[in-house]
């Protein structure tokens, strides 16, 4: 019974293992786009074809639920791919949802009108693309009112993770966070709004200080996750067995993500 997650790369791999930990019987099969990405330059349309292509492979695997653990495609694939194109008897999820319920202390389903929640100021981190699509802020509007969001698009920083730069990484991050900080000084939360962004989480809590609340993403979408499928287990899915898939080299995506992870990760060569 297989869950999806799909990612651009290798940022998803924060929320495979976050899930993993917190639903260890639970088959998962991880669907990398590592030939295409990063994911965060390009247009809407060419990432629209690339995620309904990569989650049409997880459906092919056996999953009846997807994760779309990429912010960029979350943001500016995902509204179109659930109106008009995700089959019958099919589910695909996003990641800000559960980013946004965490930060506005709203529980799952509830739909009653946005109202004033304790944080004021919150600086958002994420992608180029993310950041223009101002799908963060949408989604915050629907559930909170008197909220001031500054966005920083961070350019580079999935790039030099996908090479296994970090030294670069961490570079960017920093010179990415007093950039933001020039405009709005002293934010009460900051949100990780890329899943590549765990990997560098340290560097964002120290450039930040410590009376900066960071939220990020990978342990709320597995609550989300673990609390969807109590309430549907039927979503669960036919496939039984994990697998890892990935459009760039299995060796060298397999490297970087026993790297990343501590732990070995077998990836196989797949087409989308």
């Amino acid at each position: 019974m297989a869950v999806g997650i799909f990612d651009s790369g290798l940022g998803g791999l924060t929320v495979l293992d976050a899930v993993t930990k917190r639903l260890p019987d639970l088959p998962v099969v991880y669907f990398g786009d590592n030939a295409n990405a990063p994911y965060g330059v390009r247009d809407a349309d060419d990432i629209y074809d690339l995620t309904t292509a990569g989650v049409q492979r997880l459906f092919d695997a056996g999953c009846d639920l997807v994760i779309l653990a990429c912010n960029t495609a979350s943001a500016a694939a995902l509204r179109r791919m659930q109106e008009g194109w995700v089959p019958e008897g099919k589910r695909v999820l996003g990641v800000f949802v559960p980013l946004i319920e965490a930060l506005t202390e709203r529980q799952w389903g509830d739909n009653s009108p946005p109202r004033e929640v304790a944080v004021k100021h919150v600086a958002l981190f994420a992608t180029p693309t993310t950041v223009s699509s101002r799908a963060f802020q949408r989604e915050l509007a629907f559930r909170a009112i008197g909220v001031d969001v500054e966005a920083q698009p961070c350019g580079g920083v999935v790039d030099a993770i996908e090479m296994g730069d970090m030294i670069l990484a961490e570079a960017l991050v920093t010179s990415h966070v007093e950039a933001l900080k020039r405009r709005m000084p002293k934010p009460e939360a900051a949100v990780l709004g890329c899943t590549h962004y765990p990997l560098v989480e340290e560097v964002f809590r120290a450039a930040l200080g410590p009376d900066v609340a960071v939220y990020s993403q990978p342990d709320l979408v597995a609550a989300s996750l673990d609390d969807y499928l109590t309430r549907h287990p039927e979503r669960k899915g036919p496939g039984q067995d994990s697998q890892f898939l990935t459009t760039g080299n299995p060796k060298s995506v397999s490297n970087k993500a026993t790297q990343f992870l501590r732990r070995k990760i077998e990836f196989q060569s797949a087409d989308l």
